[in-house]
């Protein structure tokens, strides 16, 4: 049996250009959607297993990335735009009407990943971003209603189709998350 994972990767993963310059993100509202350009490649990209991240109907995971803040802008329908958790770490700019997540920013300039905003690159009307690059935050998808003995499937699914399966983050985004604390704690 094989393991439905997000349906931008259950068929296997497909590789970026290389080169890809940016494109535009729209929600699944088929009358005024929202759109959101995106200036550049994605970086980071990857499947999310955590509870906050959008996932399309019948997804177990997100698939997710980041790109600076400063290349991402609102260009059409801005006004159906709504912060889904105002209290969250990352404010998740959903579309008031799909319910799709369009990006979410950190507003906490003191946070590691202060200055980057995340969101979903099968959003992309374009193709070429890169590819998911890991598995986040695995063992979450338990919190969402996957059973405990489903996660040795799931871990051995993901690493077949080329994803290695973290229970947070990749280890160089860990790193990067100590070397901010370290040089704070240095200041």
């Amino acid at each position: 049996m094989t393991v439905a994972l997000h349906p931008s990767i259950d068929n296997g993963i497909k590789q970026g250009s290389g080169n890809f310059g940016g494109g535009t993100l729209v929600c699944k509202c088929t009358d005024h959607p929202v759109k959101v350009g995106i200036k550049g490649d994605v970086a980071h990209n990857h499947a999310c297993g955590c509870t906050k991240c959008w996932k399309p109907q019948g997804a177990t995971f997100s698939v997710v990335a980041v790109v600076p803040r400063q290349n991402v802008t609102v260009l059409e329908n801005g006004d159906k735009l709504q912060i889904v958790d105002p209290s969250a770490v990352i404010q998740r700019h959903a579309c008031k009407a799909c319910g799709t997540h369009m990006y979410g920013r950190i507003e906490n300039k003191n946070h590691p990943f202060y200055g980057l905003d995340f969101i979903h690159p099968e959003l992309f009307q374009e193709q070429g971003s890169q590819a998911p690059q890991f598995a986040a935050f695995v063992s979450s998808v338990i919190e969402s209603g996957v059973k405990p003995e489903q996660m040795a499937g799931i871990r051995s699914r993901l690493k077949e189709i080329g994803l290695e399966p973290y229970d947070c983050l990749s280890p160089a985004l860990m790193d990067a998350i100590a070397t901010h604390v370290a040089k704070a704690k240095a200041a």
